[in-house]
């Protein structure tokens, strides 16, 4: 009899994020017919595996899968441009193995914001870095000794506020004992 692997899932409009957690997995098989998702894999000898209806289409061909040594990650590309209200077809409670990976997962509007920051498509060829030159500031720009005199300037301030305090204080005590 086979077991189930711990398998985690996030998405985005486009994508659905498939990791499943199984270290040292050998003989990794993969399929992806129909709208189903099949894996199985041994490991120690011990044969894990599932299969879940998928909630709608995929492409399968612009789907993309990643073997490593600590887990397998499927990318798997929507047909449609949508959010899913759950990974699987089936409606009520997910199978105890399948949980959200909330290390992927980013919610509608945080992708909507993240597509307004896309900096993948921008031109930053004319920021050669020429407009800037450590050189051309002046030398009393910036000078650490004034940063030094600004310090003790404020730390005899300081002392001068506590001694006064300390007088005042010392003042009204004399007066109340009087």
């Amino acid at each position: 009899m086979s077991r189930h692997p711990s398998v985690k899932w996030a998405q985005r409009s486009d994508k659905i994020y498939v990791t499943i957690d199984l270290p040292d997995a050998k003989e990794v098989k993969l399929k992806l017919p129909d709208g189903k998702f099949f894996f199985s894999a041994n490991k120690d000898g011990v044969p894990y595996e599932f299969d879940i209806e998928l909630f709608d289409k995929v492409n399968v061909e612009e789907s993309k899968c990643n073997i490593g040594v600590r887990s397998v990650v499927y990318v798997i590309k929507k047909v449609e441009r949508k959010w899913w209200p759950r990974l699987i077809k089936q409606e009520g409670k997910p199978p105890v193995f399948l949980k959200v990976d909330w290390d992927k997962w980013v919610d509608e509007e945080d992708e909507n914001e993240m597509a307004e920051m896309d900096f993948d498509h921008a031109d930053f060829s004319n920021l050669d870095g020429d407009d800037f030159d450590m050189d051309d500031l002046k030398e009393d720009d910036f000078d650490m000794d004034d940063l030094k005199e600004d310090e003790d300037k404020i730390k005899s301030e300081e002392v001068e506020s506590e001694a006064e305090a300390a007088e005042t204080s010392g003042s009204v005590a004399e007066e109340t004992k009087a």
